[in-house]
């Protein structure tokens, strides 16, 4: 598959770049996204809940009533579960969600995800630029020169470039990452996929064995 190659300013380059097929024309495989995403949402889950057992509960532990003669059930300390303010039985403890997945399947469920956009034409290339300064007024132009800015959209460049990073940082539809840091849901998650040229090359290195 072969794509234009853009300007940020809009303006076609008259330049066509080749996109890998071994990355964006493969067979894709809907469990391996389903694994690295889940696997990511687990990730991303602090697991702090916590609730009081018996054994965590300040109170008096002397019996409530009698235990014998009464023609009732026998009921022990205030601490009890049974009672308001006691303690929880089997509540929830701090925990990791987090899940180990195979590289290769990683990398699999990546090349999927990419293989889905272009396959429906969400794809685009940017000829490599940077801004002099952070500026989110001139990262929203070029969206709207691009005619991206009602879309939610990826930028993914071949290195961190904190000037575009933080021209992007305030728009709510807007995700600039790198290479490195690329993963499967923030793939499926954007309307649009846009490389830079060097992003392109890096991507072949990292994905390409």
């Amino acid at each position: 598959m072969e794509l234009s190659v853009l300007k940020y300013t809009g303006e076609d380059t008259k330049r066509k770049i080749k996109l890998n097929d071994s990355i964006f024309n493969i067979e894709p495989k809907d469990h391996s996204i389903y694994l690295d995403v889940k696997q990511i949402m687990a990730n991303k889950r602090q697991g702090t809940h916590k609730s009081k057992e018996k054994g965590e509960i300040t109170g008096s532990t002397r019996k409530l009533r009698k235990q014998k003669g009464t023609g009732a059930a026998r009921v022990g300390s205030i601490k009890s579960p049974i009672f308001r303010g006691g303690g929880r039985i089997f509540g929830p403890q701090p925990r990791d969600y987090g899940f180990k997945l195979n590289k290769k399947l990683k990398i699999l469920a990546r090349k999927s995800a990419l293989t889905y956009k272009a396959k429906d034409g969400k794809i685009s290339v940017l000829e490599d630029f940077k801004f002099d300064k952070p500026k989110t007024k001139e990262y929203s132009s070029m969206l709207k020169k691009l005619s991206f800015e009602n879309s939610k959209t990826l930028l993914i460049l071949g290195a961190n470039d904190k000037n575009i990073f933080l021209s992007s940082r305030n728009l709510q539809n807007s995700n600039v990452t790198t290479v490195d840091f690329l993963n499967t849901y923030d793939i499926l998650n954007a309307y649009k996929v846009i490389f830079s040229e060097s992003a392109l090359k890096v991507l072949e290195k990292k994905l390409v064995s």
